[in-house]
């Protein structure tokens, strides 16, 4: 009897010590994974934002660096984007294109998109049908955002966070939307590639590195072109030449 008495008495002490291993086991788990998160939240604290007025990207504090450009393209995904994409890719660089509705209709359309998303690059909204927004009523102008929205979120799971109206004109309506839809207005610091002078690789590599307008916080307007797609990995090397760090989307604050 004492001999089942004593072999009980281990097994209760055995199974209480294991119980206790297994809660400490659990209770560091949930300290690494509430570490895990508080740092995947720290890392994606934005350290810049887009000055309302010239747009662009400046430093949130005196320890960020200033010293940085953002990479857009307008008009996607019409024929290049997707290499331009996977250009960026190779580089190791963040950028944003904005999209036209208009090409999201089609399959194809459909598919080059989520090729971009999924390399992990931001996707903005520049309307559906690429108007003079000036021209359109308030309803139209809805339409123009809201459907490119709406198109865009059922692609990938996420809606657009920044806007760019066709040719930088911005209206009273587009504002109201805008801020409506939780958006961030983007326009441009520079950009070439729609000038007929720089439709080529050599000229667009040279002005986009070496224009005057390159600045601290630039903001650099480029397309979905086969000239831009031509030039952007020199265009890419000749910033980084110049100490420019190219800055990722995801740091960028909306106002």
């Amino acid at each position: 009897m004492r001999k089942y008495l004593c072999i009980t008495i281990i097994a209760l002490f055995t199974l209480s010590a294991c119980s206790n291993d297994e809660n400490n086991d659990t209770s560091e788990q949930n300290v690494n994974n509430e570490e895990n998160l508080t740092e995947q939240k720290e890392e994606k604290t934005p350290e810049y934002y887009v000055d309302p007025t010239t747009f662009q990207i400046l430093p949130k504090n005196e320890d960020t660096n200033p010293q940085v450009a953002l990479l857009t393209f307008d008009d996607a995904p019409d024929q290049y984007a997707v290499d331009i994409a996977h250009t960026l890719k190779e580089h190791d660089v963040s950028a944003i294109f904005f999209v036209n509705g208009m090409y999201l209709e089609s399959e194809e359309g459909k598919n080059r998109l989520k090729e971009i998303y999924d390399l992990g690059f931001e996707i903005g909204n520049h309307t559906q049908t690429h108007p003079y927004l000036d021209t359109l009523s308030y309803e139209e102008t809805e339409y123009e955002i809201k459907e490119t929205n709406a198109l865009v979120e059922e692609i990938t799971g996420e809606k657009p966070r920044f806007f760019r109206a066709p040719f930088g004109i911005n209206t009273e309506a587009s504002a109201k939307i805008v801020e409506d839809e939780g958006m961030q207005f983007m326009n441009w610091t520079y950009g070439y590639d729609f000038e007929a002078e720089y439709q080529n690789k050599d000229a667009l590599e040279d002005i986009m590195v070496n224009t005057e307008l390159l600045s601290n916080g630039a903001n650099l307007l480029m397309h979905d072109r086969e000239w831009t797609r031509d030039a952007i990995s020199n265009i890419i090397l000749g910033l980084r030449d110049k100490d420019y760090e190219l800055v990722n989307p995801n740091n960028i604050d909306l106002n």
